[in-house]
């Protein structure tokens, strides 16, 4: 089992700037392949953005690469989302997702909301 607690969100205008963070225990955290992914309001939950066991960099959606950067401490074991450049349409509930062995476990989502 792994637990996952996202934190960071909030109400930020639009060209701001937001981290969400995301510990994890119950697992090694450097054996996970951690991921952010959002739902915006009547919209089904999309990827954000991923960042491999193996490795220091990540792969982004098209519609935040530039502008979102995922990292990763595993010292901390937690996963970070650099939000800049934040727009309305980025408003949503981010979650934090692993992956390890095949099973995927989830966070509760926290809540970001970019105003214009």
């Amino acid at each position: 089992q792994v637990q996952l607690v996202e934190s960071g969100g909030g109400v930020v205008q639009a060209g701001g700037s937001l981290r969400l963070s995301c510990a994890a225990s119950g697992r090694t955290f450097s054996n996970l392949d951690m991921g952010w992914f959002r739902q915006a309001p009547g919209k089904e939950r999309e990827f954000v953005a991923v960042i491999r066991w193996s490795s220091s960099n990540g792969d982004h959606a098209d519609s935040v690469k530039g502008r979102f950067s995922i990292s990763r401490d595993n010292a901390m074991n937690t996963v970070y989302l650099q939000m800049n450049s934040l727009k309305p349409e980025d408003t949503a509930v981010y979650y934090c997702g692993a992956s390890v062995g095949g099973n995927n476990y989830w966070g509760k989502g926290t809540l970001v909301t970019v105003s214009s």
